[in-house]
């Protein structure tokens, strides 16, 4: 399978983060939202042999060298390899973006480019092995990590 450009890769995935961050805006507390998110993840995952969760825990194979804000995983899926990762999280701050930022700098990744539109912000970083997009608003914020092209 042919790989994508690094500028069309992220193109995609401030795409994908900007819908993720604007769409969780709440929690996963009701049981019939519990059966929904099983069917959703059963069903992303049959479909991409990847491994999704609605219930809070980083996919196995995520990269321990990418930093993430403490808070509460909304979201993960990833297939590994040139496929990436997403993820989202809810923390306590107000500006989970900053935070974000401020842990992938301190965790050795530089700034790549900037982006925003409107309320949500996003920000891309890489180090030598990784491109990571942060995009959200107020207390979330979604990661996008995908493997660089050697």
């Amino acid at each position: 399978m042919p790989t994508l450009p690094t500028t069309t890769r992220a193109a995609i995935a401030v795409a994908i983060a900007g819908i993720t961050a604007s769409l969780l805006t709440g929690c996963f507390a009701n049981p019939v939202e519990e059966l929904v998110n099983r069917g959703v993840e059963d069903a992303i995952e049959g479909a991409t042999g990847g491994d999704v969760s609605l219930s809070g825990k980083l996919p196995a194979d995520f990269p321990a060298d990418v930093p993430v804000i403490d808070g509460k995983i909304g979201l993960s899926a990833g297939a590994g390899g040139t496929e990436g990762w997403i993820i989202a999280v809810t923390s306590s701050s107000t500006d989970a973006v900053a935070d974000a930022a401020a842990a992938l700098e301190g965790g050795g990744f530089t700034e790549d480019t900037t982006v925003s539109g409107g309320q949500v912000g996003a920000k891309v970083y890489s180090n030598a092995d990784y491109l990571v997009l942060i995009a959200g608003e107020g207390a979330t914020v979604s990661y996008t990590v995908t493997p660089k092209t050697q």
